[in-house]
């Protein structure tokens, strides 16, 4: 299929997803959630082994697009669960994906760019680039990626990320267990084409089983727990401190929460 928000490229066995849209920090819209899930499907229908996911221009992806954000507030719930069912499907799509992903995290990747980043099998980080959950701090909800982040860093770590919503450097990130790997930046795709390489000298059908076996351990519960997150992420926006978190992040000024 034609690609608008990012880019699908094939190297052998090896794919590789670059997010395209990077006068815009390569945001996360509707149209770039439905193809990065176009992408993995076709993907996953060729002989591809492994897969690089990785941003063009400074960062890798900054979270939602602002055009997208602002519409939050006028939506219907109906809207909101749609919304929210449709992020809840990437990053259950990303974590659960038959084929290795190597993130190659070339700059800052934020919200819902970060769960794109650390969901994948490996990720890789340039050492300038920031990671973090930053909802919280504009009334939002990281209902969605807390669902994979406790099982990842720990509960006491996903605490610290998603009640504060600081952003950590590439090297906390590192110690935390969100990056796999620091890489200069000029070595970064060298270095996960180098990881993909040594992937795909493996069995497939090894590898294709070890990732199965893995997720089959809490598919269930990861399941029952994002239904739960939906219905929570798309009740948040009902709140006066969404609206007003929202308000104040695209007027750029302070927030005046309400506790409401």
């Amino acid at each position: 299929m034609p690609y608008t928000t990012l880019k699908l490229d094939r190297e052998g066995p090896l794919a590789i997803i670059t997010f395209n849209r990077p006068e815009k920090r390569n945001a996360i819209s509707t149209q770039m959630i439905q193809e990065i899930l176009a992408a993995l499907d076709e993907i996953e229908d060729s002989p591809v082994r492994a897969a690089i996911v990785t941003g063009a221009g400074s960062a890798f992806s900054a979270g939602m697009d602002l055009e997208d954000l602002r519409s939050l507030a006028e939506q219907s719930h109906e809207q909101n669960l749609e919304d929210s069912r449709r992020m809840a499907t990437l990053f259950h799509r990303i974590h659960g994906f038959p084929k290795p992903l190597i993130a190659a995290v070339n700059g800052h990747a934020i919200a819902g760019g970060c769960g794109i980043a650390t969901l994948c099998d490996f990720t890789l980080s340039v050492p300038a680039a920031k990671f973090g959950y930053s909802e919280v701090r504009i009334g939002f909800l990281p209902a969605l990626v807390s669902v994979f982040l406790v099982r990842q860093i720990g509960e006491k770590r996903a605490r610290d990320l998603l009640l504060t919503g600081r952003l950590v450097t590439a090297e906390e990130g590192l110690r935390l267990g969100l990056v796999t790997e620091i890489v200069p930046r000029e070595e970064l795709l060298p270095r996960a084409r180098e990881l993909a390489g040594t992937l795909n000298a493996n069995s497939p059908a090894s590898v294709m089983g070890a990732k199965r076996l893995m997720l089959a351990c809490s598919e269930a519960e990861i399941e029952r727990q994002l239904a739960l997150a939906i219905e929570a992420n798309a009740r948040i926006r009902t709140t006066a401190d969404f609206r007003e978190g929202l308000t104040a992040f695209l007027e750029k000024r302070p927030p005046q929460w309400k506790g409401e």
